[in-house]
């Protein structure tokens, strides 16, 4: 697994769970650094600011930069920038993730009447009253879209409900499935990701820990992929999933084991 040229790695499972990386997972990145190899760090997040993942990762003795760093804001953002420019948006998200939307020039609407677009993503504090106006705003002709698909987010002590629940909610009363999704698996990350490496696909090899977001994507985009069993998926699900990964290891620090026991 040392032959290619780009790594991009998911965040959460894969690198590390919660605050405390996972066994080897450092080891494996400084020794791709080591090696010249350019690297990628991607996450379906949204309730954390792209700086608090380069710092994240900095603590844990990983040095990156914010150039090494991609998730569904910064994708949402561009998007939002390219083809709804001047138009009026209802975020449901996190105060972070709104925080960087103001910061980019992105107007928010104050009524269902005035919004053109609504961007659904990850809020703990989701309510009707979000609901509501979002139901009310489709009603008046506003699209939507969505950060990222995930159903669930690894934690420490367990999974916990991810942006899949308040997509669920606005798909359940308009009876209308979100379509436009920003984040992993989407084809406008995987684009974003190697226009930053600046590399082609088959030099690349994905590692994450769900097969229907990293791995899929990763191969979607004719990539290499890695499934690693150190977040949600487990190895028995592997049967019951239509995506096939080009390796299945335990964790990232199976490439540091294979480089060094080729040696």
């Amino acid at each position: 697994m040392e032959q290619y040229a780009g790594y991009i790695f998911d965040l959460d499972g894969t690198i590390y769970l919660g605050d405390h990386a996972i066994e080897g997972a450092v080891e494996t990145i400084q020794h791709l650094q080591a090696q010249g190899k350019k690297l990628l760090f991607l996450t379906n997040k949204t309730i954390d600011s792209r700086e608090s993942y380069v710092k994240k990762l900095n603590k844990f003795g990983i040095q990156i930069g914010m150039e090494h760093m991609l998730n569904p804001a910064l994708v949402t953002i561009h998007y939002l920038q390219k083809n709804y420019a001047g138009k009026k948006v209802y975020v449901i998200g996190e105060p972070v993730l709104k925080e960087e939307f103001l910061d980019n020039g992105i107007e928010f609407a104050t009524t269902p009447q005035e919004t053109d677009i609504i961007v659904v993503s990850w809020d703990r504090e989701f309510h009707y009253r979000h609901l509501d106006f979002a139901y009310q705003a489709i009603k008046h002709g506003a699209e939507v879209i969505a950060t990222h698909p995930d159903r669930t987010c690894p934690m420490p002590g367990g999974d916990v409900p991810d942006c899949a629940g308040m997509m669920g909610a606005i798909e359940g009363v308009t009876g209308k499935k979100i379509e436009t999704i920003m984040g992993k698996p989407s084809v406008m990350t995987i684009m974003a990701a190697l226009d930053i490496l600046q590399l082609e696909a088959k030099d690349c090899l994905m590692s994450g820990d769900r097969l229907e977001t990293d791995i899929r994507m990763g191969a979607l985009a004719g990539m290499s992929t890695a499934l690693v069993l150190s977040g949600i998926t487990q190895e028995e699900d592997l049967a019951a999933s239509d995506v096939t990964p080009t390796y299945v290891v335990p964790s990232v620090h199976a490439i540091l084991r294979e480089s060094v026991s080729s040696k």
